[in-house]
């Protein structure tokens, strides 16, 4: 990314996002499930910046799809799919632990937005 004559902060709008990504921002999408809602969260050199709306509350989604769209109509082409709420299958008895953010990344599903 470009070096920018503005900071990016843990909350991000879909403008700002809209304005970064013309100014060189390539972040890695994350797009988070937990028990069915969807958050979207940018990660970058700077740390990780969270999609919120104009007030600062974190935008939420019922369904992949409207990010899909969102986020493809910026020129974002994929993300990754993490899981939050899963970190084991107690129907069978496989023991689980958390995982880290570094984790959910590394073994999340990659989506296409466009």
């Amino acid at each position: 990314m470009p070096t920018s004559d503005y900071a990016l902060s843990e909350r991000i709008t879909y403008k700002e996002l809209a304005h970064a990504i013309h100014n060189g921002f390539s972040p890695i999408v994350e797009v988070e499930s937990m028990d069915g809602i969807y958050t979207v969260r940018f990660h970058h050199p700077q740390g990780v910046s969270e999609l919120s709306n104009e007030q600062g509350k974190t935008c939420t989604f019922l369904g992949t799809g409207e990010i899909r769209d969102k986020l493809g109509q910026l020129g974002l082409k994929h993300g990754i799919l993490t899981f939050s709420d899963q970190c084991g299958d107690e129907m069978i008895g496989v023991p689980g632990h958390a995982l880290t953010p570094d984790e959910m990344l590394a073994y999340g599903t990659r989506i296409a937005f466009r």
